[in-house]
């Protein structure tokens, strides 16, 4: 059996690893018990995960909140060694109330830049902004990255319903590309108005709701003319780029015969703003075809490791990666300076 190689001449950066500040999760908890709240899709998520403690989600909590050296301790199991952290979804975009998404996002913020100065050769992190208050957003960010020393932003889709291809949200993409600061666009599962049918088959979540959202919003942002105004803006995404690869001829072929007509004047095909704008990570896709397919597809240089942490926590998936057929150089790239470019991480 086949086996982590603990002596590889590179680091392991893993890109997509969740936490959660305890605080966040109680006010989570009085979401649950507020019965004027409607959001079937962090209900039916976190109601399962705050309330259940049996089978997978055993354990996850602790996970979750830690930050300390039985995190470090798990990495060291399955020979991860850098953790890029991100505040685990929806985060403060679940809260009603700017100021609270706000209050949240700072105070997440200064954790977990805390835990990546008491262990800065195992921490990097993303910083929580409120899209309630783009105006907030970009002000968070800007204190985040230059007093901080986070390394990005992690924005978890819709806000309750509202996507970024908004305008009024653009202000943050603006702070973005000027900070140079990579937007992670990690999921969560559909708003109401889309989640029903998703919910009542189980699929709202990581089986499959989050894959449609984060996917559609990625394309909703390239039709709304974002990176047209941002051509710098970098936008990363997980899970194998949530299918979109696959989708890169049909997507251009689509864009000729019914997106235009409808409308939509881009300077590029579709996929020339994935290639250039939008990294991939493999997050709860330690496949080989998958994996082998998005370097082909989208580049070499645009494809980062992730496992998903600790939603996907194993070391399988590790040797799978290991042990893809690419050259050396490719795996380097993989596993470390695609991270640290796109992040802007110290080597």
């Amino acid at each position: 059996m086949k086996k982590i190689d603990f002596s590889q001449k590179f680091k392991r950066i893993a890109t997509e690893e969740a936490w959660a500040p305890a605080d966040m999760l109680h006010r989570w908890r009085k979401l649950l018990d507020d019965k004027t709240f409607n959001d079937p899709g962090f209900i039916a998520m976190w109601g399962f995960f705050l309330t259940q403690n049996v089978g997978y989600t055993n354990g996850i909590l602790d996970k979750l909140t830690d930050l300390g050296e039985n995190r470090i301790a798990d990495m060291d199991a399955t020979g991860i060694d850098r953790q890029l952290l991100l505040i685990t979804a929806p985060a403060v975009q679940a809260f009603r109330d700017p100021a609270e998404a706000l209050d949240v996002a700072i105070s997440s913020n200064d954790e977990v830049a805390e835990a990546c100065r008491k262990y800065p050769d195992r921490f990097s992190a993303l910083a929580a902004v409120p899209p309630q208050d783009p105006a907030a957003a970009a002000k968070e960010m800007d204190r985040a990255m230059n007093r901080l020393g986070l390394n990005g932003v992690v924005i978890n889709s819709h806000t309750h319903g509202e996507y970024l291809d908004d305008s009024k949200f653009w202000s943050i993409f603006e702070a973005a590309e000027a900070l140079n600061a990579a937007i992670y666009i990690h999921p969560q599962s559909p708003p109401p108005n889309m989640v029903t049918e998703f919910a009542k088959r189980g699929l709202e979540g990581a089986v499959m709701g989050f894959q449609v959202d984060v996917a559609m919003h990625t394309v909703a942002l390239i039709l709304s003319g974002v990176f047209d105004r941002f051509p710098k803006l970098k936008l990363v995404i997980g899970h194998g780029g949530e299918g979109l690869p696959f989708w890169l001829f049909r997507l251009d072929y689509q864009q000729k015969v019914i997106l235009e007509n409808r409308g939509y004047k881009l300077k590029h095909p579709i996929s020339e703003y994935l290639k250039r704008n939008v990294f991939m990570t493999t997050s709860g896709m330690g496949w080989e075809p998958a994996i082998l397919f998005c370097q082909q597809v989208m580049g070499v240089e645009n494809i980062l490791y992730a496992m998903d942490y600790p939603y996907e926590f194993n070391s399988e998936e590790v040797i799978a990666t290991d042990n893809l057929p690419i050259p050396d150089a490719d795996k380097l790239k993989l596993y470390q300076t695609n991270a640290e470019r796109v992040f802007n991480l110290k080597g």
